[in-house]
């Protein structure tokens, strides 16, 4: 009787190893996708070349989308960043060699090409310079891009606002108002 008991303990341990390695399998086996580009200034930053490095772990969901829309209808830009900071990470985005930071919304969408395009939303880092001086930067707490990815060679092509805020318009048009201008990404490498 004893053994049986044992047999049965062991057969429910090695089951549940089983499930858990299998469910580990499944987070580990989820493919990361990789985007590198050359990120040129424009404007006042003409001239002004780095290059960024995102790495997409997931993507969000339409319910994702429906969150921020309705803490932007509440509580306006500062909500979104608040809302974007709670949730979890999608991927990163950073200067090549350095960390960078967390990509909390991105979304793919197919286009009538074949290709696709990739939006993210992110709540930008704010330095300890920018919050010690209280400078107007601090209104621009939102980080966002798009990258379109098309099926004919070299036609890769985005934008990159590295501090920006929305707004509704007095005709109830959202908008988005940036700090600085948009940066142009060019060179644009899909790593799969």
């Amino acid at each position: 009787m004893r053994i049986i008991v044992n047999q049965q303990r062991l057969a429910i341990a090695a089951a549940s190893f089983l499930f858990l390695f299998m469910a580990g399998s499944a987070v580990f086996a989820q493919k990361t996708e990789q985007i590198s580009a050359t990120a040129m200034g424009t404007m006042t930053q003409m001239g002004r070349v780095i290059s960024i490095d995102i790495r997409i772990s997931g993507y969000s969901t339409a319910d994702d989308q429906q969150v921020l829309l309705q803490v932007f209808a509440e509580k306006g830009s500062e909500g979104v960043a608040n809302a974007l900071h709670k949730m979890p990470s999608k991927g990163r985005i950073a200067i090549t060699g350095t960390l960078g930071f967390d990509l909390n919304y991105v979304r793919s969408f197919p286009m009538p090409d074949g290709g696709r395009r990739i939006r993210f939303v992110t709540d930008r880092p704010i330095t300890f310079g920018e919050l010690w001086s209280a400078s107007r930067s601090m209104d621009y707490s939102l980080s966002m891009g798009e990258i379109i990815i098309s099926k004919k060679k070299g036609e890769n092509k985005g934008t990159l606002y590295p501090a920006a805020k929305f707004n509704i318009d007095k005709d109830g048009i959202l908008e988005l108002e940036t700090m600085q201008n948009p940066w142009n990404l060019m060179n644009i490498r899909v790593w799969k």
